[in-house]
């Protein structure tokens, strides 16, 4: 992160309590954050802010969190974009299959916000 820049974090989820809560745990971490709610929104707004980090669920309308991560992989202007996804199907299939599509972690819903601070923290200081 360069010298006095905050991080960036998208949070791409579409159920407000969630939501407000990713924004709420941001903002008290001191991060810079915006929000989309709708798959087919998110990589545009990736790319338009080139976040350090996307907070992304797997079950979005529009397009679904797996699309998104894929998209964003395969785009080299976007090879520095942080991804953890975010899913309440915590099967091993489903972590194994984000993470071989490219995401740099994968959590549960629901999650314990010290468990999603630490994951931020991790990704966000370039231990991944």
């Amino acid at each position: 992160m360069a010298e006095g820049r905050r991080h960036r974090v998208l949070v791409v989820e579409d159920e407000d309590n969630i939501a407000l809560a990713l924004e709420f745990l941001m903002e008290r971490e001191g991060y810079a954050h915006d929000r989309v709610a709708d798959g087919a929104e998110a990589l545009p707004r990736i790319r338009a802010i080139q976040p350090d980090l996307v907070l992304l669920d797997v079950m979005l309308p529009g397009a679904s969190g797996y699309e998104i991560c894929q998209d964003v992989r395969l785009d080299p202007a976007l090879k520095d974009v942080k991804i953890l996804m975010m899913t309440a199907r915590g099967s091993s299939i489903e972590k194994r299959k984000g993470l071989a599509i490219g995401a740099d972690g994968f959590i549960t819903k629901p999650f314990e916000l010290k468990a999603l601070r630490d994951e931020v923290r991790r990704l966000l200081d370039g231990q991944a």
